[in-house]
């Protein structure tokens, strides 16, 4: 029997040695069989090396097949993979209605080497999805390199393209984020690309995208059903007096929960960048000069510090001069007052008189704890510190006392405002659902300063300033505010702002579910344009339509019927009889 003589093997790496390998045994295969002369076993190699060649590439397409469906994400037309996709949660009001989500939509990408007729392919993609930038696909079809030509195609709009089996068209997954009801609740949701830009989605980012990654939700305390009541209401008031712009907040003032917010005008994230200043939210970042509401403040510092009573009297009878300035009543009594009437009347004049008796020291330490003098601690990275008052001087104190010389964000009056009617805690403003009431919170004032400042409010629904927001049952209690904006450096009597601060129910025990409904109206044509006229009508409408999903009864108080009609008070009937 003949030999074959052994031949050298190149060297190979570990990778290749295996074929090398094989190959080597084949050759001395086919030479054994001629050498035996045994052309049967020639032909059973031949046929296991074709088994062998044909099993390895069904393999290597086996392996390649599931590589790319398990592993390569979602390929475009042509192969073309999906880059990462950063998920973000679905983001719901507090009680999972969809504010929100993620979609999966696709960029549309050409490579004009691979196009076979350029102009066929203009018109048929435009064709099949008109929205495309035309002059931007001529320009990628006609190029010289692989570009984007329009990001954000739907489902359905990737389907029509890529039905045409056009080569050199390709399309690559991207999370899209997507907000369903359009302006409802912007400015509290904001909106984000792949990271938070503005509002809850920004707050909340780090949270939403390890929601994104789990498949939950992040809820907010947001009631949608309010929310909705709030807008309607704002927006239409603000249309209709030509406001330059308004706000709307209201929270839960225990817990401190902001069940709706809202800023006039409005925008829709979905299309930001097309609303110029619509996109700032009034609530956390626009400053005003408050006007009257500040009154509250003033005279709850009052009751409490033991500085005056409801029956202590202050004489309004003339202006109040102080150095050179002259400070006057707007309603005019001139008359002495009691603290309630001042309060009821909106007396510049009385609460002036209070606030210098206190001075600055107690003055400046009640606005610090009722978080007047820096930036409302919401979760919102747009809330904004105050433009405070560099002295407490007597003529800042007269100022302060109602509402001029310190700018606030409505975010820090709604919160200061919650403080007096709460039984007297801090609670910061939160976006964060709650189960109770907020531990750890400062005291601001005593439980029976609170008490009193709830009967105030009542009574100046009833008697005083604030009688168009009554809401008929509810027992609405509130204050005014009305200031004038500088113009020129000068304050100007025709430009104005309206406020109104509003709590309800107002009786009942302290501790008990509690709302405050916030309003402001910038600007508004027409006259009056004080707060009574133009921000607490849309106060009592908001809380006559709200009232129900906050599981607030209609019922009597000492003042009025569940169905709103008067009860005749004591003084009345003393009145009568004289």
């Amino acid at each position: 029997m003949s030999s074959v003589e052994p031949r050298h093997i190149p060297s190979a790496t570990p990778s290749w040695r295996w074929l090398t390998g094989l190959i080597w045994w084949i050759e001395h295969a086919f030479e054994r069989a001629k050498a035996d002369q045994r052309p049967e076993e020639d032909t059973r190699v031949r046929i296991a090396l074709m088994l062998i060649v044909f099993s390895v590439l069904f393999i290597a397409l086996v392996g390649g097949a599931g590589h790319a469906a398990l592993l390569s994400g979602d390929p475009g037309a042509g192969g073309w993979r999906a880059g990462p996709v950063l998920a973000r949660g679905d983001l719901t009001d507090r009680n999972g209605n969809l504010l929100a989500a993620n979609i999966r939509h696709y960029g549309l990408y050409v490579e004009p080497a691979e196009v076979w007729d350029r102009e066929t392919a203009l018109e048929a993609m435009s064709a099949a999805l008109p929205r495309l930038p035309h002059d931007r696909l001529r320009e990628a079809l006609y190029g010289d390199r692989r570009v984007v030509v329009m990001n954000g195609l739907t489902p359905p709009e990737r389907a029509a393209l890529h039905d045409l089996a056009l080569g050199g068209v390709y399309f690559e997954a991207e999370n899209a984020r997507v907000y369903p009801l359009g302006g409802s609740a912007a400015h509290v949701i904001g909106f984000a690309g792949e990271r938070g830009v503005t509002g809850a989605e920004l707050a909340f980012d780090r949270e939403i995208r390890r929601a994104g990654a789990t498949g939950e939700a992040v809820p907010l305390s947001i009631d949608l059903r309010v929310q909705a009541a709030l807008e309607n209401e704002l927006y239409a008031a603000a249309a209709e007096m030509g406001a330059r712009g308004a706000v709307g907040v209201i929270t839960n003032i225990q817990t401190g929960e902001v069940l709706a917010m809202a800023s006039y005008p409005n925008f829709d994230p979905n299309r930001r960048g097309e609303t110029g200043d619509a996109e700032l939210n009034r609530v956390t970042s626009a400053h005003y000069e408050m006007g009257s509401v500040f009154k509250a403040f003033t005279v709850a510092a009052g009751l409490d510090t033991g500085q005056a009573d409801m029956t202590t009297t202050f004489d309004a009878s003339d202006p109040l001069q102080i150095g050179n300035r002259t400070i006057r009543d707007f309603h005019a009594q001139n008359r002495v007052m009691t603290l309630e009437d001042v309060f009821l009347h909106s007396s510049n004049i009385g609460t002036s008189r209070l606030a210098i008796e206190m001075g600055g020291d107690t003055m400046q330490r009640y606005f610090q704890d009722l978080g007047l003098l820096d930036a409302a601690p919401i979760e919102l990275h747009e809330s904004a510190a105050p433009r405070r008052p560099v002295n407490w001087r007597d003529t800042t104190l007269a100022s302060l006392s109602f509402g001029y010389g310190i700018m606030v964000t409505p975010a820090q009056a709604a919160a200061a405002m919650g403080s007096l009617l709460n039984g007297g805690r801090y609670v910061p403003l939160t976006l964060r659902p709650a189960d109770g009431p907020h531990p750890g919170l400062r005291r601001v004032v005593s439980e029976d300063t609170s008490r009193e400042m709830l009967a105030l409010m009542r009574a100046n629904v009833v008697r005083g300033s604030g009688s168009r927001a009554d809401a008929p049952g509810l027992r609405v209690g509130g204050k005014t505010g009305s200031a004038n904006k500088v113009v020129n450096g000068r304050y100007d009597p025709t430009v104005a702002i309206g406020t109104f601060a509003a709590v309800f129910p107002t009786d009942g025990p302290l501790d008990a579910p509690r709302y405050m409904v916030f309003i402001l109206m910038d600007e508004p044509q027409g006259y009056p344009r004080t707060g009574g006229f133009v921000a607490a009508p849309v106060a009592g409408r908001v809380i006559d339509r709200i009232a129900g999903f906050l599981n607030v009864g209609r019922g009597a108080d000492r003042w009025r019927t569940a169905t709103g009609a008067p009860i005749p008070q004591p003084e009345d009937r003393a009145g009568a009889a004289q």
